[in-house]
Parts: C-alpha cells; sequence; structure tokens
C-alpha cells in the first residue's frame, strides 16, 4: 500500500514511519497478499483519526499509520471485495463492513463482530445513507445478482432490481444515491425512485460524490475504463464536467488534502498519474446557462417539425371528399383514422419443440391500419434494455406478438412505442403506452390435484381476511386465481411455471387459524411469494416452519466438504511451517559451505533448496485450489440461509440469521438446519 502525506511532522512522531520509505513523505506497507479492497475512516469517536484499512481474500487489516501499529488483523473466510466505514445500527457505533461472498461482516475499532448478514450473491459494493429519511442511516449493499438491497438494522429494508451487476454506490445527500452498472450504465435514485440514468459504451469502474459546482448540493462522479472522469448533475445526468487520462481510473476520493479547509477531488490512474479539481462556480453559471439554450433549442426544433407535420396532414385532409376511402389517398404523409388505437394483452404460450415457453405481449391496431414498428423499453428485461419488431413492409399486419421471458420474479415496467401507418407512407402515427408485468406472470393456473406433489413447502399463520389474499393472488399473478381454484370452504391454488415446469401450490385454511401452506420444491419462489404476501398485506412479523428435504441433503453435503477443506487447510498450513524450518537451516547450511569453499556441499543444500522450492509451489497450488473450492461451497451456504431468511418477516428473520451464524461459526450442521428450517435453533 502506497501512503503519501506530505504535511508528516517527523519530530512530533519520531518514531512513527517504520515502513520502507523512498522520499520522506512516501511510506510503503507490504501486506504480502492480493489487495482486493482498500477504505480508510474513523472507527473511534474520541481520537477522531483515519485508519487504513486493508481487505484481501482470507484477512482484513487495520493499521494506524501514524504509530505503524497493527490494530487487529482478522480472518474473513467469505474474502473482502468491498469496505466500507460507517454505522447503519442505533448505537451509531462506527464499524468497518466488509462485503464477501454472499455476506456482510461487521467489526468495530477492536476487531469484534458486531454485524453479520447474508445476500443474494457475492457483494461488489457499499453506502450508507438515510433511504427512507426516518432520521437513521440505512446499509446498501450492491452486489452480482443485479440487486440493490437496503438493510436497517439486520432487516432487508428494500431491494431493488437492475440490468446488471451493481460495481459502485453512493450517497447523494438525503436519501438520493448513485449507482454504476457492469454494462456501462450510471444513474442516481431518490428512495426507491429512479431519478435518471444514462448508457455508455465503456465501463464504469467506481462513483463518488463530490460539490463541484458550490451549489452545496453534490453531483455524481464517474471512473471509466477509459480513462474519462465525468461529473454528472444529480436532477437530470447532465455532464456538467470531464477529463480524460491517459489509463483506467484506479480511484477517486474527496478529502482536504491542501490543508485549506476544504475538499477537494482526487483522482487516480493505473499509471500512477494523480490529479485533484477544486469547486468552479462561474463554471457551473456558463454550463447552465449553455444547457438551458441547448434544452430551448431542442424543444424548438421538435415543435417546429411538429407543427409542419400537422398542416401538411390538414392540407390533404381537407382537399379530399368526405366519401373517398383513407386507402385512396396518398398516404405519403401518414393519414390514418382519428379512430385509431392501439390495444396491448399478454398471453402464456406453452411452447413448442423448436419455441420456448414464454409470455407474449400482443399489440394489435382497432381497424385494419397496419403496424410498422414495435419497440419496447424495459430495465432488466431485454439484453439491449429494449425490443424492436419491424416486419418487412409486405407482411405488416394489424397485430404483433412479443415474447417475454424474464429471469427473475420481479415487476417490470414496459414502455411500448407503436409505429402505425400504411406501408406506402414515409411518415408512421406513434402511440406510446405503458404496462405493467406482475410479478409472477410466468406461472399459469393448472389442476390443484396436479401430479406429483412437490417435497417442499412453508408453513406459516396470518390474521388477515381470506378477501384479502384473494386480491393478493389476482394482482401477482398473470391469470390470478384461474379457473382451477377452490374458493370454498378452503382457498386452494395451483400453477405450472413456464420456466422449470414445476408446479406450486398455495392453500389458505381459515379454520386452522389463517394457516397457510405454500408448497413447491424451489426454495427461492416460496420465499419470493412470502415476502410478496408480507409487502401486500402489511405483514411486519412472520415465523413459519419449512420443509425442504433436497434443499438440506445438498447442505449436509456441502457442510462436510467444508469440513475437509479446513482439515487440508490445516495441514497444508503445518507443511509450510516445517518447509520454512527446513529452508532455514539449508540456507545457513549453503551459506557455511560457501564461506569454507566447500563446493560439493554447498551445490547440495541449493539442489535440496530447489526440490523443496517446487514442493512448496505445488503445496501452493493445492492450498489455491482448495480455497477456491472453499469460498464456493460457503457461498452456497450463505445463498441457503439468505433464502431461509426470506421465509421470515420481521424479527422471525432477524433471529434466524443470528442462529445460523452461530451454527456455521460452530460447523453445527444439525443446528445449522434446525435454525434453516424452523427460524431457530
Amino acid at each position: 500500500v502506497f501512503v503519501h502525506n506530505p504535511y508528516r511532522d517527523p519530530v512530533s512522531h519520531p518514531s512513527s514511519r517504520l515502513l520502507s520509505s523512498i522520499e520522506s513523505d512516501i511510506t510503503f506497507l507490504n501486506i504480502g497478499q492480493h489487495i482486493s479492497a482498500l477504505s480508510a475512516g474513523c472507527l473511534d469517536i474520541p481520537l477522531a483519526k483515519d485508519v487504513l484499512l486493508v481487505g484481501s481474500q482470507t484477512n482484513i487489516l487495520a493499521y494506524d499509520i501514524d504509530n505503524n501499529k497493527e490494530l487487529f488483523h482478522n480472518e474473513v473466510s467469505d474474502g473482502a471485495n468491498a469496505l466500507l466505514v460507517g454505522s447503519h445500527l442505533r448505537n451509531k457505533e462506527p464499524l468497518v463492513y466488509v462485503g464477501g461472498n454472499c455476506s456482510i461482516t461487521g467489526f468495530d475499532k477492536d476487531g469484534c463482530d458486531r454485524f453479520w448478514t447474508v445476500t443474494g450473491d457475492n457483494v461488489h459494493s457499499l453506502s450508507i445513507l438515510d433511504f427512507n429519511l426516518d432520521g437513521h442511516p440505512e446499509l446498501l449493499i450492491g452486489s452480482e445478482d443485479f440487486d440493490i438491497r437496503v438493510y436497517k438494522d439486520d432487516e432487508l429494508l428494500c431491494e431493488i432490481s437492475e440490468a446488471d451487476t451493481v460495481l459502485s454506490l453512493c450517497s447523494l445527500g438525503h436519501n438520493k444515491f448513485g449507482f454504476a452498472l457492469a454494462n456501462g450504465i450510471v444513474g442516481a435514485f431518490s428512495g426507491e425512485n429512479k431519478l435518471w440514468r444514462s448508457k455508455s459504451k465503456h465501463f464504469p469502474l467506481m462513483v463518488t460524490n463530490y460539490d463541484m459546482n458550490g451549489d452545496g448540493v453534490d453531483e455524481l462522479v464517474t471512473g471509466w475504463a477509459s480513462g474519462k472522469v465525468d461529473i454528472r448533475s444529480l436532477d437530470t445526468g447532465q455532464i456538467l464536467y470531464k477529463d480524460v487520462f491517459s489509463s483506467p481510473v484506479a480511484g477517486i476520493t474527496k478529502a482536504d488534502y491542501r490543508q485549506d479547509g476544504k475538499d477537494e477531488l482526487i483522482c487516480c490512474s493505473v499509471d500512477g498519474e494523480l490529479r485533484g479539481y477544486v469547486p468552479s462556480v462561474s463554471n457551473e453559471k456558463s454550463l447552465g446557462s449553455d444547457s438551458l439554450l441547448q434544452e430551448l433549442s431542442q424543444r424548438k426544433s421538435n415543435l417546429l417539425l411538429e407543427l409542419k407535420n400537422f398542416e401538411i396532414t390538414q392540407h390533404i385532409g381537407e382537399s379530399v371528399e368526405p366519401d373517398i376511402e383513407i386507402s385512396k389517398v396518398n398516404t405519403a404523409v401518414g393519414v390514418i383514422p382519428v379512430s385509431t388505437q392501439i390495444k396491448t394483452d399478454f398471453c402464456a404460450r406453452i411452447g413448442k419443440e423448436d419455441e420456448q415457453p414464454h409470455i407474449a405481449l400482443i399489440v394489435e391496431t382497432t381497424n385494419n391500419i397496419p403496424i410498422q414498428t414495435v419497440t419496447v423499453f424495459c430495465d432488466g428485461l431485454f439484453d439491449g434494455e429494449s425490443f424492436v419488431v419491424h416486419p418487412s413492409s409486405d407482411k405488416a399486419t394489424t397485430k404483433v406478438e412479443i415474447p417475454l421471458l424474464p429471469d427473475k420474479d420481479i415487476t417490470y415496467d414496459l414502455a411500448i412505442k407503436t409505429f402505425v401507418g400504411n406501408p406506402n407512407s414515409s411518415q408512421f402515427h406513434v402511440f406510446e403506452t405503458s404496462r405493467r408485468l406482475v410479478k409472477f406472470c410466468l406461472y399459469v393456473p393448472c389442476p390443484v390435484d396436479t401430479k406429483p406433489l412437490p417435497l417442499g413447502n412453508v408453513v406459516f399463520n396470518i390474521n388477515e381476511r381470506l378477501d384479502r389474499v384473494k386480491s393478493f393472488i389476482e394482482s401477482q399473478f398473470l391469470y390470478g386465481l384461474g379457473e382451477n381454484a377452490v374458493l370454498s370452504p378452503n382457498l386452494e391454488v395451483a400453477y405450472m411455471s413456464l420456466r422449470t415446469n414445476t408446479p406450486v401450490f398455495i392453500k389458505v385454511e381459515p379454520s386452522k387459524n389463517n394457516k397457510v401452506t405454500v408448497t413447491s420444491d424451489d426454495m427461492d419462489l416460496v420465499g419470493d411469494i412470502v415476502q410478496s404476501m408480507a409487502e401486500n398485506l402489511g405483514i411486519e412479523d412472520l415465523q413459519s416452519v419449512a420443509e425442504f428435504p433436497k434443499h438440506m441433503c445438498d447442505l449436509k453435503e456441502i457442510m462436510n466438504k467444508i469440513e475437509e477443506f479446513h482439515q487440508v487447510r490445516e495441514t497444508l498450513s503445518a507443511e509450510i511451517a516445517d518447509h520454512a524450518s527446513i529452508i532455514r537451516n539449508l540456507i545457513v547450511r549453503a551459506e557455511d559451505a560457501r564461506i569454507m569453499s566447500e563446493l560439493k556441499n554447498m551445490k547440495m543444500a541449493y539442489m535440496q533448496l530447489y526440490d523443496l522450492n517446487r514442493e512448496i509451489i505445488r503445496g501452493y497450488e493445492i492450498r489455491r485450489s482448495n480455497h477456491m473450492e472453499l469460498l464456493d461451497c460457503l457461498k452456497i451456504v450463505n445463498q441457503t440461509v439468505q433464502k431461509a431468511t426470506r421465509l421470515r418477516v420481521g424479527k422471525p428473520k432477524t433471529v434466524c440469521t443470528s442462529s445460523c451464524r452461530s451454527a456455521i461459526k460452530d460447523m453445527n450442521q444439525d443446528a445449522l438446519i434446525k435454525a434453516i428450517l424452523c427460524g431457530t435453533t
């Protein structure tokens, strides 16, 4: 780790900076491992001094640079992909949050574990802000499964699904935050509402906040793999300032580097080029004026073009006799009947041998005017975020069908633009419509006695009327209750998944204290239904009992593998320690032989060193392979725990997480399985 401090006073701290140094203000800290995350922050409020935090794939180090002292050095089995100093807990105790392999761990100033939870995939980014404006900060987590999760204390408050891996998050004040995705998208949210987004062909590496124009409102700063650094308006996403490095951006931060009481924006490239930026009020005024002028000019051009089209259409309409059909008119100007409208609908397609089951979006006109083009925009549903159907002019019809196959069970908002007009028209009428694709759209009703019956299920009780449960099903499933549903005395519905071709059953028994049973072998799906039902019905606390034999059998195998990997790791560590002792002896023998001019003995010693070195390299490769397999197994365990927590809501969910954490620490398989199925040990 390279540390630069031009303000260090060697007289005040004569014993500090014991790290290797090439200049008086530059020091180096040798970690000895690949560094996967780097951060700094204050963990001890009374001292009011930042500490350096270094993360690797196996450890986290907290280091006091001023006193050249290690504060704590902890092992993190899930690795450290992201580090953040702050607090989202009620006691406001500063923690260093470590985002790793499907888990987040919080350590205090002494290195004690104060917070732990699991998430759906590897964590790439962390941030803290008051997401729901309740006066208490929440923890934001961005991960590889395209989700941004918001945690309030130990409870999952909200999930926002994006179109790709969430690489970076940053707070922009109040409940606003910026984000960067692996597909080149950067943008900003205000709570759950997206303010804007912008897509680039380049790869964003990181985002941070900085008030560049001095107006008291932070802008979004983005560093790109192309070497570009741009600063965007929080409200619109318009670029206010940009600069370009000759190599990719390595890091961006803000700090009072010049010690003048004002923070500067500091950017560093991979090649080591460092640039600092300060706010410029004058630039903000000119950029704001240019922006307003450009926006007004564009609006004027659009209005003039629209006016011209209206005038041409009116002129053609006045010159045509009333009894002449539209089709006989020169349709180059795009004249269509005023009664033309667009209808949209969804329909399930079971699929054929050469066609995958899917949901079809049907777009059609209300008369015989053909559809020339349909463009559908939706985040996360299509690879390019849009889908275009443009048939040849001789094949244009009044009806277009677009296949939809969501990867995840979430709600999608579709923005549809339909171009309508006759084939020989040079201008088309554009109809803009929007439709919402419900969360469980890929599940079509099937008979409640469908066989075979899944072995997995979750059972819980709710204090709600049966009509409200029916309303929930009607609003979240594309076909609602369906014609096969049993409505009395118990509510029983069954659905077949178009994605996996497996059934899911929901049964509500009012006579048994509103007992709800959700049956499916898909633990993720059951968790989604439980969470969606709790949100829709306003349930704050929900305890459940689950049964997933296949998942638990797989989990036992994984836990056995983890024990084996830990044993192999300990054996390899012991062998490395033995080899280190032998190496020291061989080096001493070789050096003694050299001094005594005993070349034969010296050669033998070095040959033994060479052979031993090859054994160490082989042992390292085995240890590396063992570690990677261990991480894969730990990821599966953490994901299973995360699935188990989604079967509960509120306090029972927190208890389940804590119980699973304790069982994993103790490597207690029985306790872990009990915590997953029953919510507690």
